[in-house]
C-alpha cells in the first residue's frame, strides 16, 4: 500500500453504525487487556488497540530512525504504560503516547527493523460502539521503507496551533518566557510513576505565579497543558511574546548515575563535558521522540547576522546563568558540584533572547526526586529563581547603554 493510499484508508475511517449515543469526537479510552503487539515467525508484527469507541485516525511511517505513527482524535492514555504492550527483544522496541495537539493524541512506535503497514482497519461493534484498530506490519527493505515514509502534508490535519499571544504594550514591560520541558507524547524522564513533563509544568506554573506577584514582570508559558510543542515552536512563542529572557525547565535522569543538584546550561557549540553532551543530544531529539519528520531539516546556523547578534546575547545569557545559579544556591539549592555548564541545546538557539536551560534537579537522584515532589522545597527554589531573574534584569539594563556605545 502506498503512503497516499495508507493515509486515505485510515482517514476515511469506515465505520459500522454505532449505537445512537456514540459521539465520534469524544475521547476514547484504551482497553489494555484487549490490546497488544503480536510478532509472527515470518518477521512481521500485528498491532491491536482496543478502544471504548471509534475515533478518526491516521497511520504513517517515518524514517531515520524507523517509526510507526498513529494519530487519533482523541484517545485518553491515562494509566497505560508502554510495558503493557512491549515484548523483550521484539521488533517494536519502544512505545510513546500522549496528547500532541489540542484535541489530538499520538502513538509513536520505534522499530528495530523497517516494517510497513500491509493492512489497516478499524472495526466497530454496532451494539457497544467499541472499536478495534488492527495494523498488520510486514518486513521491508530500508530503501522501500524510506521511499514510502514521510509525514503527510494535507489540509485535513491541523497545523501546529499558533499561540494566542499579545505582544507587550508600549510601556516596555519585562517579559519572561518559561518553557516547561517535554509534554504530551514526549514525557521526558520518568521514575517511580513520576514524569518530568508533569513536574516541569507544575514548577512553571509556580514560577509564573511568583513573577506575576512581584509586579515586575509579565510571563508567557510555551505550554500550559500536557501537550507537545516542538523545539522550534517553543522559541517562536517566546519571540511572538516579545520575551526579554527565555528559561527552559527540566529534571532529567542520567543512566550513569551520580548526577544531582540544580544545573544551569547556556548555549555552546562544544559541550562542557561528555555527560552534558549526552544530555543535550537527548533534549535535541524531542521532536524525533514525538514522531516529527525532520527530513531535510538543518540545525546549523549559517547566517552571519545571527552570529553577530549572538555576540551580544551570549554574554547576557552567561550572566543570567550565573545569577540563577547564585540565586538558587542562596535559596538552599542543593546545587550540582559544577552548576554552570554549556552545550548545544537546540531550544537555546535564539539569537536575540538571552536563554538558559535549568535542570532543577535529576530524577535519577533520590534526593533530588524527593525535593522536586516537596511543595515547600519548590517554593524556596522558585523564590530564589525569581530574585535572580529580577536582579539580572536590573544589572542587564544598567549595562545596556555601555553595550550600545
Amino acid at each position: 500500500m502506498t503512503r497516499t493510499r495508507t493515509f486515505l484508508a485510515c482517514l476515511a475511517l469506515i465505520l459500522t453504525p454505532p449505537v445512537a449515543s456514540q459521539d465520534l469526537t469524544a475521547i476514547a479510552r484504551v482497553d489494555v487487556d484487549a490490546s497488544g503487539i503480536e510478532e509472527g515467525w515470518f518477521g512481521g508484527a500485528k498491532f491491536t488497540l482496543q478502544l471504548s469507541q471509534g475515533v478518526p485516525y491516521r497511520v504513517f511511517t517515518l524514517s531515520d530512525p524507523p517509526r510507526l505513527v498513529i494519530d487519533f482524535r482523541e484517545v485518553d492514555w491515562t494509566g497505560v504504560r508502554s510495558g503493557d504492550f512491549l515484548q523483550d527483544d521484539g521488533m517494536i522496541s519502544d512505545l510513546r503516547f500522549g496528547s500532541f495537539q489540542p484535541g489530538w493524541s499520538r502513538l509513536v512506535a520505534d522499530m528495530t527493523d523497517p516494517l510497513l503497514p500491509e493492512s489497516i482497519g478499524m472495526m466497530i461493534d454496532p451494539a457497544t460502539g467499541r472499536a478495534t484498530l488492527e495494523i498488520a506490519l510486514g518486513q521491508t527493505s530500508p530503501e522501500e521503507f524510506s521511499a514510502k515514509s514521510g509525514a503527510p502534508q494535507d489540509a485535513l490535519w491541523p497545523a501546529p496551533p499558533r499561540a494566542d499571544i499579545v505582544a507587550p504594550v508600549a510601556d516596555e514591560r519585562f517579559v519572561v518566557a518559561i518553557d516547561p520541558g517535554h509534554g504530551g507524547v514526549d514525557p521526558g524522564a520518568e521514575r517511580e510513576e513520576v514524569a518530568e513533563k508533569d513536574l516541569m509544568l507544575k514548577i512553571a506554573f509556580e514560577l509564573r505565579e511568583e513573577l506575576l506577584r512581584s509586579g515586575q514582570a509579565d510571563v508567557v508559558l510555551t505550554r500550559e497543558a500536557d501537550t507537545f510543542v516542538s523545539l522550534e515552536g517553543r522559541v517562536a512563542i517566546a519571540h511572538r511574546a516579545g520575551a526579554d529572557v527565555f528559561l527552559s525547565l527540566h529534571a532529567d535522569a542520567l543512566s550513569q548515575g551520580g548526577a544531582q543538584g540544580a544545573t544551569v546550561y547556556t548555549l555552546s557549540d562544544e559541550a562542557s563535558d561528555t555527560a552534558t553532551a549526552h544530555l543535550a543530544a537527548r533534549h535535541n531529539r524531542a521532536d524525533i521522540i514525538a514522531g516529527t519528520d525532520l527530513t531535510g531539516s538543518d540545525d546549523q546556523i549559517a547566517s552571519v547576522l545571527l552570529d553577530l547578534a549572538r555576540q551580544e546575547t551570549e554574554p547576557r545569557s552567561a550572566a543570567l546563568a550565573h545569577q540563577l545559579a547564585q540565586g538558587m544556591a542562596d535559596a538552599g539549592g542543593p546545587m550540582n558540584r559544577r552548576p554552570l555548564r554549556k552545550a548545544g541545546f537546540s531550544v537555546l538557539k535564539s539569537a536575540d533572547i538571552p536563554s538558559v536551560l535549568v535542570e532543577v534537579g535529576f530524577l535519577s537522584s533520590e534526593r533530588d526526586l524527593t525535593n522536586l515532589l516537596d511543595p515547600v522545597w519548590r517554593a524556596g527554589i522558585v523564590d530564589g529563581m525569581v530574585q535572580a531573574i529580577l536582579t539580572w534584569r536590573d544589572a542587564d539594563a544598567a549595562k545596556r547603554p555601555l553595550v550600545r556605545q
